[in-house]
């Protein structure tokens, strides 16, 4: 029987060509999955609830990783941008910039957590969100600043209550230090290989390519 999935986006279901574009053969693959499909990434809700309604499957999301969780028609908002928007004014006002440019399209539909450019410096923003209780999670896209109560893991069990499906019959796909507590909780997990170290270490798994090549094999061989 072909499993329920878990899937992050970047740098797991996209080209790997330096560009943020999604590999459209992921679409087909997603499209004619047989059981349950799960977008779990790091972005904010509009953008996996998009992807879901482009690539025709059930939008069954897992947006700021954790913070923000759609099954079963409930959304559910696990996380509070009040404490993360305040590191990110503490930040600003200590010089630094979230490098997003003015209009930040990054963080301008982002509920429960600030998310700041890896060029930015890091050091600094960790001692604030540590001040304030919260972590910095390197997603190797951005460096979010979060509750760290909340995680992907977290998400995929409510997920699993709403679709009254136990968590470890989940395979779970992913790249990144966010996906851990994915790979925590699932049955099956495989970290693409150009996964962080990370990753790479709590994966079951690691694919022979990278991005969405490694994906699609692990696809191909759940079928």
């Amino acid at each position: 029987m072909t499993p329920p999935i878990v899937v992050d986006i970047d740098g797991t279901i996209t080209r790997g060509d330096g560009s943020s574009a999604v590999d459209p053969r992921a679409f087909e693959e997603l499209r004619g999955w047989p059981a349950p499909v799960v977008i779990a990434t790091g972005k904010a809700f509009p953008y996996p609830v998009a992807l879901c309604q482009f690539v025709g499957i059930p939008t069954l999301v897992i947006a700021e990783n954790g913070g923000i969780v759609l099954a079963g028609d409930e959304i559910r908002i696990t996380g509070d941008a009040s404490a993360p928007r305040e590191v990110a004014r503490e930040y600003r006002e200590a010089g630094y910039d979230l490098g997003w440019g003015e209009s930040d399209l990054v963080n301008r539909w982002r509920e429960t957590e600030v998310a700041v450019n890896r060029a930015s410096p890091l050091a600094p923003l960790e001692a604030l969100a540590e001040d304030h209780g919260l972590e910095v999670v390197d997603t190797g896209y951005a460096y979010h600043v979060k509750d760290p109560a909340i995680t992907k893991g977290e998400g995929l069990r409510a997920v699993c209550r709403a679709l009254g499906r136990p968590v470890e019959q989940f395979v779970a796909i992913g790249d990144s230090e966010n996906d851990v507590s994915t790979f925590s909780v699932v049955g099956r997990s495989f970290a693409v290989a150009n996964a962080d170290e990370a990753a790479l270490a709590a994966a079951d798994e690691v694919t022979a390519e990278g991005y969405s090549s490694g994906a699609l094999s692990v696809l191909s061989e759940l079928r």
